[in-house]
């Protein structure tokens, strides 16, 4: 069951941390920027500047972290659930990520994502050479 399935339009905003020294990252957090741009309820940190940070710099670095207003910070695929939760097109993903088994199959598949990153972020670095 969800517990958190909202009757009324989100109205509250999330904060992202990101990687902004990332190719990979930036495309993404780009991505979800044009996708926020008229309802602005995402609050996004790069972690690449000098932006304070609510963990390690480089934990938070090393995993993707949200937190919802009055929410605890959360990492992994529960902090991409609570992201696409407040972008319009992609809330039905972010309520199926509240589900646990999906859930925890959402982490696992994240967690053999985090395996490979490197090589993908090493493609975008050659191919923004070109």
């Amino acid at each position: 069951m969800i517990d958190d399935v909202p009757s009324a339009p989100i109205t509250q905003k999330v904060t992202i941390w990101f990687d902004g020294g990332c190719p990979l990252c930036l495309r993404e957090i780009g991505l979800y920027r044009r996708l926020d741009a008229k309802a602005q309820r995402i609050d996004f940190v790069d972690l690449a500047g000098d932006a304070p940070c609510p963990l390690d710099r480089a934990d938070m670095l090393a995993r993707f972290h949200a937190q919802e207003e009055g929410k605890p910070l959360v990492s992994g695929a529960a902090a991409f659930g609570a992201l696409w939760r407040h972008v319009t097109p992609l809330q039905p993903l972010g309520w199926l990520a509240q589900v646990p088994i999906i859930l925890k199959l959402l982490d696992y598949l994240y967690g053999q994502f985090l395996r490979i990153r490197p090589r993908i972020q090493a493609w975008f670095v050659d191919h923004e050479k070109r």
